[in-house]
């Protein structure tokens, strides 16, 4: 049993093109496709509608002027400001009349104005009472929006989407899962991935407007730290990553110290998650070996298989036997 977790450690083999790469309108002559800092510099390709009540920096002021608040910081809030940021989301996002989208942290209800205007139906969580009144007072006598006053990080959201789903209301019948469009706290931007990704039974896709810098290491699979390779393989297990394009801080108020990204994971189905012999074990194991990102691996790894064990595996992997948790490819991680 020890032996085939080990082979399934080792041998388990993303499928992951290069995430740093965007689709672009206009591709080069050799046909590649733009990474970001590429990206930057030149225009966006992405069709933006014409919102029909645009939210800007004093929509946003009034907004919270009238509900006598000012954003939080430890809620991590940040608005958006300008209106083209959400179409866009919502555009990466392929938003459509009859889709189920879930929101996390609306906040002034800029971003769900958008969606509502796309005919999505929408089930938005915001944490904070006050931005829960103001939502549900600006979209009063809306049905295709649903408000709760709830901490995401702690919410059941399957108890709460897949009734939606089955029930059929208000949604397509061949809508068989919803989508997930947000701009979320930077604070708790990892909680939300992680618990997000696993539910690829009820979402197809999940957009993001996260930290830039964030965004970059849940995508980037090649960065040398311990820490990312953790998230990276948690990230590439469940779904298939993509860096969209970059969002100024200057689009926000208030502004924060950093950039921000627009990222989509496409969810993989159960049945396309790789095959290993229990997901939970896998996972155990991984950290196990990264935990000890100065170790060799087959002491790093000792207290669940034997050291000859691991050399074994490393050998049948065509990985040196002296390997570093932190060395360790992906590519190799799993069976």
């Amino acid at each position: 049993m020890a032996m085939a977790m080990a082979m399934a450690m080792f041998h388990f083999h993303f499928h992951v093109e290069s995430p740093l790469l965007i689709e672009s309108s206009s591709k080069s002559k050799s046909g590649w496709r733009k990474k970001p800092d590429d990206l930057y510099k030149t225009t966006k390709s992405i069709r933006i509608r014409a919102a029909r009540t645009p939210d800007d920096y004093h929509d946003t002021l009034k907004a919270l002027k009238t509900r006598g608040r000012t954003p939080r910081k430890s809620l991590g809030q940040h608005y958006v400001v300008n209106s083209s940021i959400n179409e866009q989301l919502a555009s990466v996002a392929r938003v459509e009349d009859g889709d189920c989208v879930l929101e996390i942290g609306p906040g002034t209800g800029a971003l769900t104005q958008v969606l509502l205007d796309a005919g999505a139906t929408v089930l938005a969580v915001e944490k904070d009472p006050h931005m829960v009144i103001h939502v549900r007072d600006r979209f009063e006598g809306i049905d295709r929006l649903t408000v709760l006053e709830e901490d995401f990080t702690k919410c059941h959201i399957r108890s709460h989407l897949s009734p939606m789903l089955e029930s059929g209301k208000s949604v397509r019948n061949d809508v068989k899962y919803a989508k997930v469009v947000s701009n979320i706290p930077f604070n708790i931007s990892t909680d939300v991935v992680k618990q997000l990704l696993p539910l690829g039974d009820i979402f197809s896709e999940v957009v993001l407007l996260l930290q830039d810098e964030t965004a970059v290491r849940l995508v980037d699979a090649s960065l040398r730290t311990s820490e990312y390779r953790l998230i990276n393989i948690f990230v590439n297990f469940y779904s298939d990553p993509e860096y969209k394009f970059k969002v100024p801080r200057t689009d926000f108020f208030p502004q924060p110290n950093v950039d921000a990204a627009v990222v989509t994971f496409k969810l993989k189905r159960p049945a396309e998650y790789p095959s290993v012999s229990s997901t939970k074990n896998f996972f155990s194991m991984v950290n196990s070996a990264f935990n000890g990102k100065r170790k060799m691996l087959r002491r790093s790894l000792q207290h669940i298989i034997t050291p000859f064990e691991i050399e074994r595996a490393l050998e049948n992997a065509g990985l040196p036997v002296t390997l570093h948790s932190i060395t360790v490819p992906i590519r190799a991680l799993g069976g």
